[in-house]
């Protein structure tokens, strides 16, 4: 079987299955076809598969007329019809891991993606997952299901790993082609493999390790490492303000050092699809050996409870100009959970919105890419426009995305009240109406 791939890869005659078509997968389907492998795009939206069919884009990080073209020559196409599966060579699923209410691991998406799949599976298939998840996840329980689903035997008539995504929105530099790929899979027929399908397709080293366990705990490791630092600053900025001292200055000093630092800043909370949750599943998946994650728990509470203290800088600030929060309006400016992108996922503005909204406050959002959010069964539809006038209208601004395309001068020159929580305004010189977190 090895080789039989092997031969197939080199040939381009592999067709390729992509399970979730969004921020991962999309992007995904769009390389393996540009690569001249023919690729089957599955999700269980119409919506998207109509859209792909259709050559029309919905993410960022694919070019419009790639889509257009790959979906145009027939390389690329979509179905919301599983058994479809049959007929492809090499699966990759990319369906979302969020967290349930209770802030334990949601893996329904990837179980049921996986129940179907294995209705369909065939001999000779690679099947990889790229979900980020909890350690043990591919062997314990997508094994399990596809061999008892299409009683077929892992290692000797399909193949299984893990290879977790990285995908950062926005990123002018990294994109999925170029980004190095870890794989890790059961065997080492299987890992040769799967590297191969990958490296005929990315421009980017591929690492293999000696098993999907290992590479599910480095995607762990990777925004784990994200998340604690990032709540040491968050922190620091805290004792920061107490004690008079800017923590984006002392920051910028630390940095100039060659070594031993990497930069890290403050912000209203974690977002996106991978910091605010990978901690979560280690520290959940660490309880089953009594084990306690006490670093990355601490570092967890800590980014959780930012939107709440901004909220509460926030009413300080007011305060201090005669208002009460529960009688002003707040324009928050920026629901993206990073700078020049539409994703949302997981912001801490939906967060500071909601606290805001709580307590009383008649609260406003303004993002130049954004224009109406969903979240937590509810929409809200953001102003489409900043002036003057809008600006002057409001008893506090309160910036949480530090988008580029907006006038900050302007800002500066007409707001009561500011309140950076992202230091985008650290070059405005009016700062007598600016505070920052």
């Amino acid at each position: 079987m090895k080789n039989e791939l092997l031969k197939k890869i080199e040939n381009k005659e592999i067709i390729v299955g992509v399970v979730g078509l969004g921020y991962v997968g999309l992007p995904l389907a769009v390389e393996k076809a540009k690569a001249g492998y023919k690729t089957i795009g599955f999700d269980v939206q119409s919506q998207k598969v109509d859209m792909v069919n259709r050559g029309e884009n919905y993410i960022g990080d694919v070019v419009d007329s790639d889509l257009k073209k790959l979906t145009e020559n027939k390389m690329l196409s979509a179905t919301t019809d599983f058994s479809f599966v049959k007929d492809v060579d090499f699966i990759a699923i990319c369906v979302p891991t969020p967290l349930d209410k209770h802030q334990q691991p949601d893996i329904s998406y990837v179980k049921s993606s996986t129940i179907e799949i294995s209705k369909y599976l065939t001999k000779g298939t690679m099947v990889v997952l790229e979900s980020t998840t909890y350690p043990g996840t591919t062997e314990e329980l997508i094994k399990p299901i596809l061999e008892e689903g299409s009683g077929l035997k892992c290692g000797e008539d399909f193949y299984l790993g893990f290879s977790p995504e990285r995908v950062d929105p926005g990123n002018l530099i990294y994109k999925t082609k170029n980004t190095p790929k870890v794989v890790g899979a059961i065997g080492k027929d299987a890992t040769e493999v799967i590297a191969a399908m990958y490296s005929a397709v990315l421009e980017s080293d591929i690492h293999t390790v000696s098993s999907p366990a290992v590479a599910e705990m480095e995607k762990i490791l990777e925004n784990t490492y994200r998340n604690i630092n990032i709540g040491l600053v968050n922190e620091l900025a805290m004792l920061c303000h107490e004690m008079g001292i800017s923590l984006w200055e002392v920051v910028d000093a630390a940095k100039t050092k060659p070594y031993g630092f990497q930069a890290f800043y403050p912000g209203p909370g974690l977002g996106g699809h991978c910091i605010p949750l990978d901690p979560y599943y280690l520290s959940w998946k660490a309880r089953e050996y009594g084990f306690h994650t006490s670093m990355i728990e601490s570092s967890m509470m800590i980014n959780d409870k930012m939107p709440e203290y901004c909220v509460e800088r926030a009413m300080k600030i007011l305060n201090r100009h005669g208002k009460a929060l529960s009688t002003s309006k707040v324009l928050v400016m920026g629901v993206a959970y990073k700078q020049d992108i539409d994703d949302y996922r997981e912001s801490p503005a939906l967060s500071v919105i909601d606290i805001l909204g709580e307590n009383g406050a008649d609260v406003d959002f303004y993002d130049p890419f954004i224009s109406e959010y969903k979240h937590e069964g509810k929409s809200k539809k953001g102003i489409n426009k900043i002036d003057e006038k809008i600006i002057s209208s409001y008893d506090l601004i309160m910036i949480t995305t530090a988008h580029s395309n907006v006038d900050y001068e302007m800002v500066s020159d007409n707001a009561k009240a500011i309140f950076d929580t992202k230091n985008v305004m650290k070059d405005i010189k009016k700062r007598d109406n600016l505070e920052v977190l």
